[in-house]
């Protein structure tokens, strides 16, 4: 039963966000049973982590008051909870720990933002190779196994003089649905954890700002979106430069250490007649 303080606002803004999780849902073969209980676990873990009253662990029967969720069910899967923490896979984090480094730091780019090819072999590039490029970052791990992984994600390609191309500026997975899962998961629980704590009106709001216009015509959009990967990708990078800056000459210890997220995204579809008709 819907709760009498609850604006009509905060339901028509759920259906409009659910709108596309769904889409993806259907298309992927998540039915409303599979998501309902889904969503039945996420109910119960947040309520559990994060509602409770002077740091104690809330009882069953308060998380089934909060959720609506059944007390035989709040048990269950209280007592099958996963606690790990969901990051980003160990792959991922090293693919954009070697794409910074490869597009931010000599010898490996001309400047910043700017990678050069490299050749594959230290024998043949020494410390100006992808070879070595790997070896900045990890010793455990061999250049070809990287190389091997990131040819099968469209992340570089491979010449007819055995030299490596980045073939983006950031690690942004090009095949892999396993990958492109994850920085979906990553991104889209960010920008909403930012909506979220914006929405509640408690402490410092973070930065989310867009801009949105309805009357372009199909040549406009493409303009636009050609401007967007251009000077948005440099603004991420200058982002991430300043980042790592920083990062190199930060020593926070292990719980004072902060992990952000900055974003930038375009999207376009057509215009919704219904909504230019005047009343």
């Amino acid at each position: 039963m819907q709760s009498p303080t609850l604006p009509p606002s905060m339901l028509s803004a759920l259906r409009r966000v659910m709108r596309p999780l769904v889409r993806l849902m259907l298309r992927k073969g998540v039915t409303y049973t599979m998501f309902s209980d889904l969503l039945k676990e996420v109910f119960v873990d947040v309520a559990d982590r994060e509602f409770r009253l002077d740091d104690k662990a809330p009882s069953d029967s308060r998380i089934s008051l909060l959720t609506g969720v059944h007390r035989k069910d709040v048990r269950r899967l209280r007592g099958e909870s996963d606690t790990s923490h969901e990051a980003l896979p160990e792959n991922i984090t090293l693919g954009a720990q070697l794409v910074n480094v490869w597009t931010n730091s000599p010898p490996f780019c001309a400047q910043p933002g700017q990678a050069l090819p490299l050749p594959r072999l230290a024998s043949v590039g020494g410390e100006c190779s992808f070879d070595a490029l790997v070896a900045k970052i990890s010793t455990d791990i061999r250049g070809r196994v990287v190389l091997d992984e990131w040819l099968r994600l469209g992340i570089v390609r491979l010449d007819e003089q055995d030299c490596v191309h980045l073939e983006a500026q950031a690690f942004v997975p090009q095949k892999g649905f396993d990958e492109k899962a994850a920085y979906f998961g990553h991104n889209l629980h960010d920008h909403a954890c930012a909506a979220v704590h914006n929405l509640s009106g408690q402490g410092q709001p973070f930065f989310e700002r867009s801009v949105h216009y309805d009357a372009l015509s199909l040549g406009s959009v493409e303009s636009l979106r050609e401007v967007v990967a251009k000077d948005g990708m440099q603004t991420l990078l200058g982002f991430s430069r300043l980042a790592a800056d920083l990062e190199n000459v930060d020593l926070p210890n292990l719980e004072q250490r902060q992990r952000i997220t900055i974003g930038l995204y375009f999207y376009t579809e057509p215009t919704d007649s219904d909504s230019q008709k005047t009343p």
